[in-house]
């Protein structure tokens, strides 16, 4: 079985660790972001990265989350990653939260 491609790999990689410290410990996330709130969960539903132009990794994610008490509400958020001194750097990031109004 062939293994799977590099930016595969290091997008599935990054997803991972990102949301992981954003579950657990978003203090190390604080200089990019304003968080109000106390309590956050994701859920990633599917993840999909592709290469880019520049040596860069497009990652895609489609997931859940909840914050406080508020209901569970779906979100798309997009990552550029780029390979900067032998080190992955988030170059872009775009989220949006997936809310709908069925009235």
């Amino acid at each position: 079985m062939a293994e799977s491609p590099m930016w595969e790999q290091v997008g599935a990689s990054f997803v991972h660790l990102y949301y992981r410290h954003f579950d657990a410990d978003r203090v190390q996330l604080s200089a990019l972001y304003n968080l109000p709130f106390q309590k956050i969960q994701h859920s990633i539903t599917s993840q999909d990265h592709q290469p880019a132009p520049d040596n860069c990794i497009l990652s895609m994610v489609v997931g859940q989350l909840k914050v406080d008490e508020e209901p569970v509400m779906g979100f798309h958020q997009l990552f550029i990653l780029k390979n900067m001194n032998d080190k992955w750097i988030c170059t872009n990031d775009i989220f949006r939260l997936a809310l709908y109004n069925f009235a």
